[in-house]
C-alpha cells in the first residue's frame, strides 16, 4: 500500500508560482517513478510531468514546457512541482502518482494522491 498526500495549492493571480509537494510513505520511493496529473472541470485527467526514481529522466507535457519543474528528494519521499509563470488555464486539481516505470500515460500509474486544487486568476 501506497499513501500520497499532495499540498502547496491555492489560489495565485496570473504569472504567479506556486510549488507543490508530494509526500510518500509505505513504498521504496527511491525505486519508483513519479508523476503529476491535473484535471480541470468538465475535462479529462492530463499528464503534467515526470520524474524517474534517480531524477535523472524527466518529462513534460507541452503546455508547461520552460514553465514547471518536476524534482524529488529520495532521502525525504518528496516530489515537487515548481509552478511559474502560472496562467488561468493552469487552473484544475492537481494529482501526483506514482510508476513501477517511468511513463507518460496516467493508466501505467498505480497509486494516487487525493490531490490539491490550484486556481489561477485573470
Amino acid at each position: 500500500q501506497v499513501q500520497l498526500v499532495e499540498s502547496g495549492g491555492g489560489l495565485v493571480q496570473a504569472g504567479g508560482s506556486l510549488r507543490l509537494s508530494c509526500a510518500a510513505s509505505g513504498r521504496t520511493f527511491g525505486s519508483v517513478t513519479m508523476g503529476w496529473f491535473r484535471q480541470a472541470p468538465g475535462q479529462e485527467r492530463e499528464f503534467v510531468a515526470a520524474i524517474s526514481w534517480n531524477g535523472d529522466n524527466t518529462g513534460y507535457a507541452d503546455s508547461v514546457k520552460g514553465r514547471f519543474t518536476i524534482s524529488r528528494n529520495n532521502a525525504d519521499n518528496t516530489v515537487y512541482l515548481q509552478m511559474n509563470c502560472l496562467k488561468p488555464e493552469d487552473t484544475a486539481v492537481y494529482y501526483c502518482a506514482s510508476s513501477p516505470r517511468f511513463a507518460v500515460v496516467g493508466g501505467l500509474y498505480d497509486y494516487w494522491g487525493q490531490g490539491t486544487q490550484v486556481t489561477v486568476s485573470s
